[in-house]
């Protein structure tokens, strides 16, 4: 895929003024909204749940990528692709039959994506990346928004897409935390095609501007 892609992760936009924030991503050269929902239980805070989702849907005319850190995610996939969900994520942490739970993502029209913690193993992903969509890599510990990017990322993300050079797969590799302008390109070189960025879109002068100037780095 030689068109690599912006997810503006909306955990750091305004929540006062969601709409406006939306709108901007959808007039921007962003590719998808990444929409993180976090439990409290799973991680260590609580973002926003079914309601606002549906918010976001209403407005947003770009892919919801939703990425669920959350204990039992299998009760609630039917209601995320209702919600609009285009891909749905679950951490791999979290699943005890990851398989049954990527084939019920299918079941429901959606792209089946898995998360793994800055800890996890990539070879846990041996016998199910043909499956799998989407692999989330953490560059940065779950729960929180602006915290500092783990330069092990690039070792797990070469050794991701070796994986899935090996397999044959067609899966895109994804990157959580952390993702600038500093570091865009040397993600994509060692082999990402989506970025996730939240605080630095979100807390710039000029967001709009700030994808735009990713999504060039990531596509030279």
């Amino acid at each position: 895929m030689s068109n690599k892609l912006i997810a503006p992760s909306l955990l750091a936009a305004d929540f006062g003024n969601l709409q406006r924030d939306i709108e901007m991503v959808n007039n921007s050269e962003a590719d998808w909204f990444h929409i993180d929902v976090m439990d409290g239980v799973f991680v260590p805070n609580i973002s926003f749940g079914m309601p606002v989702l549906k918010a976001i849907n209403k407005h947003a005319t770009k892919t919801l990528d939703v990425h669920l850190m959350i204990v039992n995610p299998d009760k609630y996939i039917k209601t995320f692709a209702d919600l609009g969900s285009h891909v749905l994520t679950v951490h791999y942490e979290a699943c005890t039959h990851l398989h049954r739970t990527v084939q019920s993502i299918k079941a429901e029209g959606m792209k089946a994506g898995v998360a793994l913690n800055p800890h996890t193993n990539i070879n846990v992903l041996e016998d199910i990346i043909n499956d799998v969509d989407v692999v989330l890599l953490m560059s940065v510990n779950p729960g929180f928004g602006g915290q500092t990017f783990i330069e092990n990322t690039y070792h797990k993300i070469k050794k991701l897409k070796q994986l899935i050079n090996d397999k044959n797969a067609s899966t895109l590799i994804e990157i959580d935390g952390g993702v600038n302008a500093n570091n865009a390109q040397l993600l994509i070189a060692a082999g990402a095609d989506v970025l996730i960025a939240g605080s630095f879109v979100f807390n710039s002068e000029f967001p709009a501007k700030t994808i735009l100037e990713l999504k060039e780095k990531a596509n030279l």
